[in-house]
């Protein structure tokens, strides 16, 4: 039980770094407009995220370094991945990223510096190390998790203008626009809302609805079980989860607690649980469910085969 809390805490050590809350801000803006063919004409430009300080970009980054696993997921579907020297070591995604041992919880400004970038992005988390790197004159973008899919896609476009790939990321945010839309529309709608419980790790963390992938249900009309626990990422009590009795289960600690939806059905009164009895208990990638980059698509698809399976009977 040691390890595993001991397990939990680094997880949600994790989440806190990933997802945090995200505050309103002025959009961001460019102050020129690049031609399709030359796109370093845009710069310099100024850019800005929600509750950051605008950064500005004298000419177009060649040596980025990205420690937010969500913005290398991003740089690389934008087309910006030839601009990329280094990731931090949680970037599993794509395969191609050049991984270092570099983290965002504990980079210093000297160890990020040594890389000689001309921009890097991290989570707001790294204040600290944007200031070190400020002082050494390294723009660096901090990139708050998103709330809602608004403001995910407004990350997309603002890393577009930063990287002077603002025409590919407007694309790739319509493309994710038009794919949910579809996904959510052909999905069929239950004659009442269903309940659901989305798992963060085996001692029943979860996520309600105020959470980025919370918002991300709820395209479905769903009700999520952990709402009258508040906050973003409770834990709730096993007595809490088997009186709510969720008619959906959703595992996101697959990959890092090898959980599944067998061992689900293994713990002691589960079995009672209409999702364990109907088979709606869903395996999902971990590292999808806790990002909102460009594959916050496929994290919608595997809600939607959840929500048609369960009206199959």
């Amino acid at each position: 039980m040691t390890r595993l809390r001991r397990l939990a805490t680094l997880l949600l050590a994790a989440l806190a770094l990933l997802v945090g809350v995200t505050a309103c801000a002025t959009r961001p803006h460019s102050q020129t407009t690049a031609p399709a063919d030359d796109p370093a004409s845009a710069f310099p430009v100024k850019v800005q995220l929600p509750g950051q300080e605008p950064v500005t970009l004298p000419q177009q980054p060649k040596r980025i370094i990205s420690l937010s696993p969500t913005a290398t997921e991003t740089l690389y579907a934008i087309g910006a991945g030839d601009q990329v020297i280094a990731v931090d070591q949680f970037s599993n995604f794509p395969a191609q990223a050049p991984r270092s041992d570099l983290s965002a919880f504990n980079a210093d400004a000297a160890a990020v510096g040594g890389h000689n970038p001309d921009l890097v992005i991290a989570p707001d988390s790294s204040s600290q190390l944007a200031q070190g790197l400020k002082t050494a004159n390294v723009p660096t973008l901090l990139t708050p998790a998103a709330a809602n899919l608004d403001e995910a896609y407004r990350q997309i476009e603002v890393l577009g203008q930063a990287t002077g790939h603002t025409q590919q990321a407007a694309e790739l945010v319509a493309r994710m626009r038009a794919e949910i839309d579809e996904i959510v529309r052909d999905t069929p709608k239950p004659p009442e809302p269903l309940t659901y419980y989305h798992e963060v790790s085996p001692d029943y963390y979860t996520a309600t609805s105020t959470s980025f992938v919370g918002n991300v249900y709820s395209l479905f009309g769903l009700h999520n079980i952990a709402d009258p626990a508040g906050g973003d990422f409770p834990q709730l009590s096993e007595e809490h989860i088997l009186q709510a009795n969720p008619k959906l289960i959703f595992l996101s600690d697959v990959k890092c607690c090898q959980v599944t939806a067998a061992a689900v059905a293994q713990r002691p009164g589960w079995n009672t649980l209409d999702a364990v009895r109907t088979q709606h208990v869903f395996e999902l990638d971990d590292d999808i469910a806790s990002r909102w980059g460009p594959r916050v698509v496929d994290m919608v698809r595997s809600i939607a085969d959840g929500v048609s399976k369960a009206q199959q009977g």
